[in-house]
């Protein structure tokens, strides 16, 4: 894949990115077109399937079932992503920039012993080892759309519950706006943390009401099992109606803060990538729209795009959130 250079950061453009929905008809579109640049591509995601059938499948990792939630919004009655399309195509720059680098590079990662830091403007500061944020309330399934910035799309079965359990614990101080998330950031076992892709360690941040919302999941596993690594293991942040970068995947530090702090992607780019990060299909990415979308391993290679849905379809539960905002603006 080509990666291109941009004001000091790297980051691939849509023209980079293969359509998922190649995958459908490669075999065939491989044998007519392998001698070109075409093929090439096309046979890159032949790889990329090859390595879908050497990932761990729901039954070989640690199991970690949750009830159903009763969170309004929590679950979709669309179907399930494919677990193999889910833990081989996805984004952890940690790993690397290709969407299968993080299923083919993670196994690197060590997931225990694992804590994460809650500080700043909190009550109850501490480290909380992975065990202890497991026991602080009850697992739940939550079926959400996953919507990235690149114009893909999954529907994934999530296990853990919801960030505000652990807000409300550790008692944030009545000057505590927002909160901002540092993911691991350890080069001995992410071999691309110290490239020139981002500033490490990886950042995000959300506005306090954002991150009480009951839709902001506290992630431990999915498809009933602890997280894959490349998803994000041990645990990670997962908010609904933003882009998939919003999502900071092996945390381990939560910080509440009266600053709205840098996120990773907005020191990155900030003309293309704004703070709020919000799911708008009438706001367009500079390089392009986010009108469309295509879902992973549904879609044929002439299918047409789906249309993007405000807030990923989840205006009704989280609009009010921004209720007199100009989300043009406020990107």
């Amino acid at each position: 894949m080509t990666i291109r250079r941009n004001q000091g950061f790297i980051h691939p453009h849509a023209s980079d990115i293969t359509p998922q929905a190649i995958y459908q008809s490669r075999r065939e579109l491989i044998r007519l077109m392998a001698g070109g640049a075409a093929g090439a591509a096309l046979a890159a995601w032949a790889g990329r399937e090859a390595l879908a059938q050497q990932v761990a499948r729901p039954g070989k990792l640690a199991p970690l079932p949750g009830a159903k939630s009763a969170v309004a919004g929590a679950t979709t009655m669309e179907k399930v992503t494919a677990y193999q399309d889910a833990s081989t195509y996805n984004n952890f720059y940690e790993f690397g920039t290709d969407k299968s680098d993080p299923a083919r590079n993670a196994h690197t990662l060590k997931t225990s012993p694992w804590t994460v830091e809650i500080s700043g403007l909190v009550k109850k500061p501490g480290k909380y080892a992975i065990e202890d944020l497991l026991k602080l309330s009850a697992q739940e399934e939550r079926i959400y759309r996953m919507r990235c910035v690149e114009g893909w799309s999954m529907v994934i079965p999530w296990v853990g519950y919801s960030l505000a359990e652990l807000i409300r614990r550790v008692e944030p101080q009545p000057g505590a706006k927002y909160v901002e998330f540092l993911t691991q950031a350890d080069p001995k076992t992410m071999p691309f943390v110290g490239s020139r892709v981002l500033d490490w360690p990886y950042a995000e941040g959300l506005r306090m009401d954002e991150a009480m919302h009951p839709l902001t999941l506290l992630a431990f596993g999915m498809y009933g099992e602890v997280l894959p690594n490349q998803n994000g293991a041990p645990v990670r942040l997962v908010v609904p109606w933003k882009y998939g970068f919003k999502s900071a995947k092996s945390l381990v530090a939560i910080r509440f803060t009266d600053k709205q702090p840098g996120t990773a992607w907005n020191k990155a780019a900030a003309n293309e990538y704004g703070f709020y990060s919000n799911v708008n299909p009438d706001v367009d990415h500079p390089r392009w729209s986010q009108a469309t979308e295509r879902r992973i391993g549904e879609d044929g290679l002439f299918a047409r795009k789906r249309k993007t849905l405000m807030f990923n379809g989840y205006e009704a539960q989280v609009g009010q959130l921004y209720a007199g905002m100009d989300l043009k603006k406020n990107y």
